[in-house]
């Protein structure tokens, strides 16, 4: 599954998310990495706003994706992070 597209399922699934998937070097085109930047992570779990962003990708993970390395942040823990 080709990177924009699971960016824009991300980003269609979840209000005012930013997300940036790339593919980590040497990885198989079904193990991704994504950075999800959104309103809707505040006051929720990281487990939580995970399960947020495996919803966005529905069915597509577990047939495009195999392995998801996932990064999720509010707007001001992305703002301020080190």
């Amino acid at each position: 599954m080709d990177t924009a597209d699971v960016e824009r399922l991300i980003e269609s699934g979840i209000e005012d998310a930013e997300a940036t998937v790339t593919q980590p070097r040497g990885e198989d085109d079904d193990h991704l990495a994504a950075v999800v930047v959104a309103p809707a992570f505040e006051d929720e779990t990281i487990v939580n706003q995970h399960q947020l962003v495996y919803d966005a990708l529905g069915e597509h993970m577990t047939t495009d994706i195999h392995a998801l390395e996932l990064k999720t942040y509010t707007p001001d823990e992305y703002t301020t992070r080190e």
